[in-house]
């Protein structure tokens, strides 16, 4: 993929996920959520949230493969590209592994979902069930290649990575709200790593 592929995943977050994942927030959910778009033309194919209120297992990465394998008619995984919210978690990176992505791509480093959303419980579990530390796994390994948008968004040239580093920062400002909101009701839901 060209490095001009992170305007369309930050458009994608922006005008798909977000909005999934601001219900999904007001629901009890927590804040992740992912896409599966396109190769071809980066046409979005399928968009969801985190649905852990439902099932502890419906992080986002999951609840969106679910609902994409229950689509009637959908491309090969290896026509597609992955798109996560946040750096994926054990489980989630198993179940993209799992459905044949030869990639993704991710906004939010696994620290930044413990340091900025006040989820540590990726990294424990990287700890203390496989023994890595934080982005411990291969980033590019016989499956897949894992990007960093904002890796992406600095390769840019400019005036576009100005323009795409205003984006970065108002997709987090409205991020930061939702996890805030987040973390002021997760005292009222049932989920297990809360």
């Amino acid at each position: 993929m060209s490095p001009t592929i992170a305007p369309r995943l930050l458009n994608v977050i922006d005008d798909d996920i977000l909005p999934l994942t601001e219900r999904g927030v007001f629901a009890g959910n927590k804040v992740f959520g992912a896409a599966i778009l396109r190769k071809s033309d980066l046409s979005l194919v399928m968009a969801g949230a985190n649905g852990e209120i439902e099932n502890p297992l419906w992080h986002g990465e999951i609840h969106t493969l679910k609902q994409f394998y229950e689509l009637s008619q959908r491309p090969a995984s290896s026509e597609l590209v992955f798109l996560s919210t946040h750096e994926p978690c054990t489980m989630c990176l198993s179940a993209i592994t799992w459905a044949g992505f030869d990639n993704f791509y991710y906004l939010f480093s696994h620290e930044d979902s413990r340091d900025a959303f006040a989820i540590p419980h990726d990294l424990k579990i990287l700890s203390e069930v496989f023994g890595l530390a934080p982005g411990g796994y291969r980033h590019s390994n016989a499956f897949w290649t894992a990007y960093s948008i904002p890796q992406l968004v600095e390769s840019e040239s400019e005036p576009l990575r100005s323009q795409l580093q205003q984006q970065l920062v108002r997709i987090k400002q409205h991020y930061a709200i939702l996890s805030a909101r987040y973390q002021e009701s997760k005292g009222d839901n049932h989920i297990p790593l809360n």
